[in-house]
């Protein structure tokens, strides 16, 4: 996530995992369009998280520095993920990276001259409503190498990143099964978060499929951490933005959520007074500055935040494991709902 200027400080952060043990009264007909969510919803595994994410956040990437050879080598992993997994994408047949040139890149406002570097974008296409879209987001680069040490960005956002490839695939398995979405949904990563939002920016400019088009973003940035509010109850996550857009956004967010994972969602930082300022910090800003409806995913800051102890062993799987399953559920309420969202 993008260091704000507005902050000179941060609390720790993220997110928690527990079961619980309310049973839903649920009819028989309703049970069975549970069951059949949470068929795919099940093949998002802490075991399969943590395989991407050892990788991902490992030394060998170099921190994902925006267009150096860490996130080069970042970018065609994603890339091989979806080739292997037969996941297509909108660009073409093997082209999966939406290209940003250096110019775009170094005019950003910390003046810091970036190479070329690109967006990884993938996609399941809508069996009714294709044209519209659902955008899940997370920003593929990190900070690099300072002072010697490798930045890993495990949580930031390393954790983000291996969710979505996750989502992906159990979307790419209930297409398999003839359950194919009804609107389409976009898997997005982008580069260039960490020096100004410049990957998401790039695209709503460049937008791949229309903004008018585009009925919800879900942003997605450290969330496979726990933060020092939340150590005695670690069954939480923020959720930033949806209800500034579309209130029907957090409605069928906080529904979802009741109907399938229980996790106490925190909305202190959607304080339009916020000191943080956490909503302009991530790349889900930039679709909102398009009347676009967005949720930002986040677990908080914590000690090891921009740090290289940013280490995936620092994971809490089994957390990341259930909020991977959130987005999942809401994506999936968004993707096959009759109506697209009502903007406020």
């Amino acid at each position: 996530m993008k260091t704000s200027f507005y902050a000179l400080a941060f609390s720790a952060a993220l997110v928690g995992c527990s079961t619980s043990n309310k049973t839903n009264k649920t009819t028989p007909s309703n049970l069975k369009v549970i069951d059949a969510v949470s068929k795919y919803a099940n093949s998002i595994t802490a075991k399969d998280l943590s395989k991407h994410l050892y990788i991902y956040a490992s030394d060998e990437f170099e921190g994902r520095n925006t267009g150096e050879l860490g996130q080069k080598k970042a970018v065609a992993y994603l890339k091989d993920f979806y080739v292997n997994n037969n996941i297509a994408s909108p660009l073409g047949k093997d082209d999966y990276y939406q290209e940003i040139p250096s110019a775009y890149l170094s005019n950003n406002k910390k003046g810091i001259i970036l190479k070329d570097s690109e967006n990884v974008i993938a996609y399941i296409k809508g069996s009714e409503k294709p044209e519209e879209v659902i955008v899940i987001s997370a920003h593929l680069d990190h900070i690099g190498v300072e002072d010697g040490e490798i930045h890993n960005g495990a949580d930031d956002d390393g954790s983000g990143t291996v969710a979505i490839l996750e989502i992906a695939e159990a979307f790419k398995k209930a297409a398999a099964e003839g359950k194919k979405p009804k609107r389409s949904v976009v898997f997005l990563h982008v580069t260039g978060e960490e020096k100004g939002l410049l990957g998401s920016k790039y695209y709503t400019q460049n937008p791949i499929f229309p903004l008018d088009k585009t009925v919800a973003n879900l942003n997605i940035d450290m969330i496979g951490r726990i933060d020092d509010l939340h150590k005695k109850d670690p069954n939480y996550l923020y959720l930033i933005g949806a209800d500034k857009i579309s209130k029907e956004l957090h409605t069928i967010s906080e529904a979802t959520n009741k109907k399938y994972t229980n996790i106490n969602l925190d909305y202190r930082y959607n304080d339009d007074n916020d000191p943080n300022r956490f909503y302009y910090r991530s790349d889900h800003y930039n679709f909102a500055q398009h009347n676009i409806p967005v949720i930002f995913y986040f677990n908080g800051t914590h000690e090891d935040y921009h740090r290289p102890s940013d280490t995936p062993d620092k994971i809490d799987y089994n957390l990341l494991e259930k909020r991977t399953k959130l987005i999942f559920y809401t994506a999936w309420e968004l993707a096959n709902r009759k109506n697209r969202l009502i903007i406020d």
